[in-house]
């Protein structure tokens, strides 16, 4: 049997359950609908190629993140949403595993975290979390990238090494692009992107005068994630944080709205 046959099997079988269990909502993972369901309740589509088809909401993470920390995270959004409340059950369908859940807030996640889900930001992500699980030649690194408000990212910064990515068009959704970018990786500082994916720089230190900013995370974090957490302060950036701890962690308006350790999982 080929993988697209286990797929709809499972997906069969899930809109059986939900028929025959009170079952309040199906979480869809990674698999292309072909035809709208029939079913009476939400369905959540989750993967980073889902489309608007069916009118269903969609969920557009990454794969890499594998199966339980999309489905927590699905969990998350749906309780955020309004689709779900906590203590329900939902079930979900990969194209090789099916699955019940009660819905509970299982991730460090905030509301606003879901908002910002767009594809210059899943691009991010994802580059985070293979670094996050790769290192750099097999060795633990940790990073910054800075994403958006680029002039105002850029006010707030200063260049530490020679910027490698200047007078280059490196876009992270050019094909290769995020292996240049991992090679670079092991420089101090930050990573700065613009909207449209454009790598402008990397190594550039973020210029925050605490005195005046005031960020909003937990006591033990180091200068990396203060300096994270400050430039999504001062300005409308997003800031993506890789620890050598495995950690992957997003900032917004100074708070840490996404926590994540990939390795752990």
């Amino acid at each position: 049997m080929k993988g697209n046959d286990y797929a709809e099997v499972l997906l069969k079988k899930a809109l059986e359950l939900t028929r025959l269990l009170d079952i309040k909502a199906l979480v869809v993972i990674g698999i292309e609908l072909k035809k709208p369901l029939k079913v009476n309740i939400p369905i959540l589509l989750v993967g980073r190629e889902t489309s608007k088809q069916h009118n269903l909401k969609t969920l557009p993470l990454p794969l890499s993140m594998g199966t339980k920390n999309l489905v927590n995270l699905a969990s998350s959004f749906m309780i955020a949403e309004g689709i779900i409340k906590e203590g329900e059950t939902f079930i979900y369908v990969t194209p090789s595993t099916l699955g019940i859940r009660k819905a509970k807030k299982a991730v460090e996640v905030e509301d606003e975290f879901f908002s910002q889900i767009e594809h210059i930001f899943q691009e991010v992500l994802e580059l985070a979390i293979e670094l996050s699980l790769e290192g750099r030649e097999g060795k633990p690194i940790g990073t910054i990238f800075v994403i958006g408000d680029t002039q105002n990212v850029i006010k707030h910064s200063h260049q530490m090494v020679p910027n490698p990515f200047k007078g280059y068009k490196i876009n992270i959704f050019d094909k290769g692009s995020k292996e240049i970018i991992k090679e670079f990786a092991f420089l101090d500082g930050a990573f700065v992107i613009s909207k449209s994916g454009r790598v402008l720089c990397a190594g550039r230190y973020l210029d925050i005068d605490f005195k005046k900013v005031s960020v909003n995370i937990p006591s033990g974090l180091g200068s990396r994630h203060l300096a994270a957490a400050g430039i999504s302060k001062v300005t409308k950036a997003i800031a993506i944080t890789v620890s050598e701890s495995g950690i992957v962690r997003v900032f917004k308006d100074g708070k840490i709205i996404f926590e994540y350790n990939p390795r752990l999982h």
